[in-house]
């Protein structure tokens, strides 16, 4: 292994492939291999030029091989936020991805465990919390809030001072207007307009979006 620290993805599917692409051209880990909990006969299987290592009972192996740093490669961003704490409270670091070819403001934070893909722009005063996909080509504009396991993802258009909760989901391709508020948990569909602010735990698509039904937990 190089002098880079390793790192381990969990997931190994399409996200997987993109924050690993980050991984390799940030330079700063190295991949150890992939997690994946849903499928267990891909253990020892390659996956994106490395190893699969099996399912969420490796890490206690990782932590006594050393192997401090894991990145969350998958976009259900209920099981982002649960596995978040688990992994943390397991004392792993969650490291953050930024592609090189995106564009972050001097001023904007960008919390630990994010994944911010290629073209994503993130404006001044903007705030992005924990475990969140900002994906390919999202715009997020000036003072918006992205709050932790959040999923925005490719070609959103975020206006300035938008708001979007905790564990929410904007579909590809949706446009917010300034000032709106995307409740926790909400779910907004591929190619809305949101013009008003949507509850928390909701499906809303459509131009204009509109509310659609209340989500179940298992949505």
């Amino acid at each position: 292994m190089s002098s880079s620290k390793g790192l381990v993805i969990w997931g190994a599917s399409g996200h997987a492939l993109v924050v690993a692409d980050i991984i390799r051209l940030r330079g700063e880990y190295e991949i150890v291999g992939f997690i994946d909990s849903s499928d267990p006969a891909r253990r020892g299987s390659t996956f994106c030029g490395a190893p699969v290592l099996g399912g969420e009972e490796q890490l206690g192996d990782l932590a006594r091989l050393g192997v401090e740093h894991l990145i969350f490669g998958f976009g259900d961003c209920a099981a982002r936020l649960r596995l978040g704490e688990l992994v943390r409270a397991r004392g792993f670091r969650i490291a953050t991805a930024i592609h090189p070819r995106a564009v972050i403001a001097a001023d904007a934070s960008v919390g630990e465990g994010t994944v911010v893909a290629a073209g994503a722009v993130v404006n001044p005063g903007a705030r992005i919390g924990e475990d969140v996909i900002i994906n390919t080509a999202a715009s997020i504009d000036h003072e918006c809030v992205v709050e932790d396991g959040a999923h925005v993802s490719p070609g959103v258009r975020l206006a300035g001072r938008v708001s979007v909760g905790r564990g929410a989901w904007i579909g590809i391709g949706a446009v917010i207007i300034g000032g709106v508020r995307i409740g926790a948990g909400a779910l907004i569909g591929a190619g809305a307009v949101v013009l008003e602010d949507v509850p928390d735990g909701v499906l809303a698509y459509g131009v204009p979006a509109r509310v659609r039904r209340k989500l179940a937990e298992d949505d």
